[in-house]
C-alpha cells in the first residue's frame, strides 16, 4: 500500500509540474509531464524541466535511460481537443540521436498498461544520427494495440480498433520494446545507461 502511495504521489506531482510547449494539435497547445519506468520500479528519468527551453520553438524529449530494473521513458499531453474521427494520421517534424522512439495515442484513462483494460496504441518513430530534420507520416492504421508494451495478440488485433474520436492523449516514448512488441535493438536503443534527445518540431494531424 504504501508503493501504490509513494507511486500515485510521484505520478500527481509529474502532472501538477507539465510543462506547456509551443507544439499544438488540433488548436490546443500540448502541455506534457513524464511518466518513466520509476513507476514500475525503474531508475530511468526524463528531464522534465527541459521539455521547453525558454525561446524554443520545439518540444526536446530528453533524458537518461538506465536498464537495471527499467528501460523506458516517456511524456504524455492531455488533448484538449478531440481527434476528428476523420483524421487519417499525423505529420511529424523532427531531430533525433539515431534511436528509435514511438509515439502514443490513448484514451488516457491509465490505457496501456499490462492490467489496463484499454489498449495505447503505439507506432515506431525511427530517427538519425545528424539529420537536421526528419519527416514522417504515421497513419492511424498503421498504430498497434499496446498492453505493458508486449506485441498484441491477434484476438486483440481482431477485437480493438483506433478510433480517434476516442483518444484523449498522446505521448512519446524511448523503450527497450518496439510498437509490436519485440526488442528494439541496442543499435537503436542503447544499452546499460546513456542519455536521449528526440526534438520535435511540428506535430499536426492529416
Amino acid at each position: 500500500v504504501q508503493i501504490m502511495r509513494m507511486m500515485s504521489h510521484d505520478q500527481a506531482a509529474n502532472i501538477s509540474n507539465a510543462v506547456s510547449t509551443p507544439l499544438t494539435l488540433n488548436g490546443a497547445k500540448l502541455i506534457f509531464h513524464r511518466l518513466d519506468d520509476g513507476v514500475m520500479g525503474g531508475k530511468s528519468l526524463t528531464n522534465q524541466s527541459l521539455i521547453h527551453a525558454a525561446g524554443a520553438a520545439n518540444l526536446i524529449f530528453s533524458g537518461t535511460i538506465n536498464t537495471d530494473g527499467g528501460g523506458f521513458a516517456s511524456i504524455r499531453s492531455p488533448l484538449k481537443n478531440s481527434v476528428p474521427a476523420t483524421a487519417g494520421g499525423i505529420k511529424l517534424k523532427y531531430r533525433g540521436d539515431g534511436k528509435t522512439y514511438k509515439i502514443l495515442f490513448s484514451n488516457g484513462n491509465g490505457a496501456g498498461g499490462p492490467f489496463a483494460r484499454n489498449p495505447s496504441w503505439q507506432a515506431d518513430l525511427p530517427t538519425e544520427k545528424d539529420v537536421e530534420q526528419q519527416e514522417l507520416i504515421l497513419k492511424f492504421d498503421s498504430f498497434q494495440p499496446s498492453f505493458g508494451g508486449r506485441g498484441s495478440r491477434k484476438d486483440e488485433l481482431d477485437r480493438y480498433t483506433f478510433r480517434p474520436e476516442e483518444i484523449n492523449q498522446l505521448g512519446f516514448m524511448l523503450s527497450l520494446k518496439l510498437s509490436n512488441g519485440e526488442s528494439n535493438p541496442k543499435e537503436t536503443f542503447g544499452e546499460g545507461l546513456f542519455d536521449f534527445r528526440l526534438e520535435v518540431t511540428d506535430i499536426e494531424l492529416v
